[in-house]
């Protein structure tokens, strides 16, 4: 038998508590007991503000993206690894430098909650 999930607006914080131009990691877990870290970063001079991506790096295979530098590499919204500098798109968490990605989820501040879809 397979159990569906459904995916829901979680709160993580309020939107008070980000801080600009930097990371955050949160802890998400659905009802099935699955847990994901996530990163949330805040960059209030782009076009989304803020964006939520998985926090593991694929290529360090550590849970440290929320620690890495935010900034834009041809108008395009980037962490960077804090081990190996390599940087993925918080839009599409496709790595410019290697074939890996990271996923990417929809937030949203909503009542100055912020809440991730998961």
């Amino acid at each position: 038998m397979t159990t569906t999930i459904d995916k829901l607006w979680r709160t993580i914080c309020g939107s008070a508590d980000l801080v600009k131009d930097s990371g955050i990691s949160a802890l998400l877990a659905n009802e099935a007991g699955n847990e994901e870290q996530i990163a949330i970063f805040h960059l209030p001079n782009s076009e989304e503000k803020i964006y939520a991506v998985g926090n593991y790096d694929p290529i360090g295979k550590a849970n440290v993206l929320y620690r890495g530098i935010v900034g834009s590499i041809d108008d395009e919204p980037v962490v960077a690894s804090p081990l190996y500098k390599q940087h993925f798109s918080l839009k599409t968490g496709q790595c410019l430098q290697e074939e890996h990605r990271i996923a990417v989820y929809p937030i949203r501040i909503e009542n100055e909650q912020v809440q991730v879809f998961y």
